[in-house]
């Protein structure tokens, strides 16, 4: 099998363009960590090249050892043992075992613990790659921020305890939010936790759909405030996998079969309190969901780079009527839209993980009390506001956007083969089946919207687009700055429409297509930015341009028709709730 890292043009294209020695400067704070870690860089160029490193060994893993093994595990799944344990399909954990040996399971933990010190976007790159050869090992891969969120709340004790063992891969963990009665709204959670005699945290209750639930470690929201009875009474505790954690029953899913989702049953559990009382949903458990959005994300990503690439594939073999199907301007088309849709959601998910880093970088400034000059903290106090307004939209915006683009793209790759799609003969029936829980999962595409709208409306679009217009574009780009610059009062005048409606409700009702709106724009000027190094993607733009700019314009005119028809007239429309059968 290939190397899915040195195969893939568009993410070697991208680590080149977005300059990941920016985000490097940030991670190593000055290259300090030299001094004191053999494996740390001493300077840019040296983290460049191991960050080059570490995605060409990432990619061969992929190629080399979860690829193959991927219809296996999509076959035979997770077995959950009398005793109470989850054995992995063969496949996974061979993964998790190679991938543990090159120290990859620790990729953003810093290096005392272990970890590689990475970014969230050479992370995400890494995740991508991984998804591609199997979405199902990232979710046991991309629980990384597990790892990464007991080392920003937890105390130093409970890091020593567990990063060490986290970041070799001998431990993996799991994110235990989820309950029966409680998905989205983690408002409504009921498991309980109270400390007995000693002082000790126990935690009762039942937990559902947690990903990895058979992990060694379990980052668990529980109510420690019985009298609050909404998100203020919750805080996050870590419990070990034991006797009082019992794996009741694994799911029956529709795709990713090779990660276990486990119901889980807590009698007595002892627990660790993570940082605060009741900061557990308000403050952590938030920082973990931005993350894991940004995850889902990237496994979006690689499903719909797995799904396109069987679908160019089969169109130059394929023969029908004395040509290749790929020389019939319907199934050029499907690949077209199907490679742009790929590259576009790339492009805004790792500019999302480029702005996070910078965010990160910002808050480490203030933090880190090594810098005493009042405009340099002054400085770093503005870069922080701006890019944690401007990464509240962009991260579900990601998230959205990516994993509704992996079920297109996996139904497209069905459509160009056919009849032999629909068939075990290809993966392309298990990427669109992969393909769907992306759009549920860390919330689904719907509140991911109602997330994104909110900074559309506030204006962090706006500015962005602003920033990425102010440049002097060559003779080339210039018409298609044009187009896009004659849009975007469409989105400023649709965004004041919107909020001369009042309340949220309008706003919610054509929050979709603000948002896509949005990423039209976005993505049309990250393109030109793009073809200023490449002819190739001085065609994307062109193509992107041309084909989405009258879908901004569609979109403006139903925002500012005003309908509100869904609301006013949903029995109607809807028909009545049918008897039941």
């Amino acid at each position: 099998m290939p190397n899915f890292y040195a195969d893939n043009e568009d993410i070697k294209f991208l680590f080149r363009h977005m300059d990941l020695g920016r985000t490097a400067d940030i991670m190593e704070e000055g290259y300090r960590f030299a001094g004191e870690f053999d494996f740390a860089p001493a300077d840019t160029a040296d983290a460049v090249d191991n960050y080059e490193r570490i995605l060409d060994i990432v990619g061969q893993i992929a190629g080399d050892v979860v690829a193959p093994t991927s219809e296996n595990t999509d076959r035979v799944g997770n077995v959950l043992e009398t005793d109470g344990r989850v054995t992995y399909a063969p496949g996974i954990a061979e993964a998790i075992r190679r991938l543990g040996q090159a120290d990859l399971m620790g990729m953003t933990l810093p290096y005392r613990f272990g970890g590689l010190n990475c970014s969230n976007l050479l992370y995400t790159m890494a995740n991508e790659i991984i998804s591609r050869a199997d979405a199902a090992l990232m979710n046991i891969f991309g629980l990384q921020g597990i790892a990464e969120t007991i080392n920003a709340f937890a105390s130093e004790e409970i890091k020593q305890d567990y990063l060490p063992r986290m970041a070799s891969g001998e431990w993996t963990g799991a994110m235990v939010l989820t309950e029966p009665d409680a998905g989205s709204d983690l408002q409504a959670v009921k498991v309980t936790a109270g400390q007995d005699e000693q002082g000790t945290w126990r935690i009762n209750g039942v937990k559902r759909f947690i990903t990895n639930g058979c992990g060694e470690v379990l980052l668990v929201l529980a109510r420690s405030e019985p009298e609050v009875t909404d998100g203020r009474g919750l805080s996050l505790f870590v419990v070990d996998r034991g006797p009082w954690v019992r794996v009741r029953r694994l799911e029956d899913k529709l795709g990713i079969h090779g990660s276990p989702t486990c119901e889980l049953i807590f009698k007595d559990a002892p627990g660790r309190l993570v940082g605060e009382r009741q900061r557990g949903l308000i403050t952590y458990v938030m920082s973990l969901m931005n993350g894991a959005r940004v995850g889902i994300a990237a496994q979006s990503l690689g499903i719909g780079e797995a799904a396109y690439r069987v679908a160019r594939n089969y169109a130059a073999s394929r023969r029908q009527f004395g040509t290749a199907i790929e020389n019939f301007p319907a199934v050029r088309d499907l690949l077209v839209e199907m490679a742009l849709d790929v590259q576009a959601a790339r492009t805004l998910t790792y500019w999302t993980c480029f702005f996070v880093d910078h965010e990160n970088g910002a808050l480490r400034t203030l933090e880190s009390g090594r810098v005493t000059d009042k405009d340099a903290l002054k400085a770093a106090k503005e870069t922080s506001r701006k890019l944690k307004r401007r990464n509240g939209m962009l991260t579900p915006m990601s998230k959205y956007y990516a994993s509704e683009m992996s079920m297109r793209v996996a139904m497209d790759s069905v459509a160009v083969l056919g009849g032999s799609g629909y068939m075990k003969d290809y993966a392309v029936e298990r990427h669109l089946r992969d393909s769907r829980i992306t759009t549920i999962y860390e919330g689904t595409s719907q509140l991911q919207v109602v997330a994104a709208v909110r900074g559309v409306v506030s204006g962090a679009a706006e500015a962005l687009l602003a920033e990425l217009a102010e440049r002097d574009w060559p003779q080339w780009a210039a018409p298609l700055v044009e187009s896009l610059g004659k849009h975007v009062p469409l989105l400023t005048e649709a965004i004041a429409f919107t909020k001369a409606q009042g309340g949220t409700e309008y706003m919610d009702l054509v929050g979709r297509k603000l948002v896509d709106m949005a990423i039209a724009l976005l993505v049309g000027y990250w393109f030109c930015l793009q073809g200023l190094e490449s002819d190739a993607k001085k065609a994307v733009a062109r193509r992107w341009v041309v084909t989405r700019m009258p879908e901004v314009a569609k979109c403006h005119a139903m925002i500012l028709s005003g309908d509100r028809s869904t609301m006013t007239d949903f029995d109607t429309l809807a028909a009545p709730v049918p008897a039941a059968s």
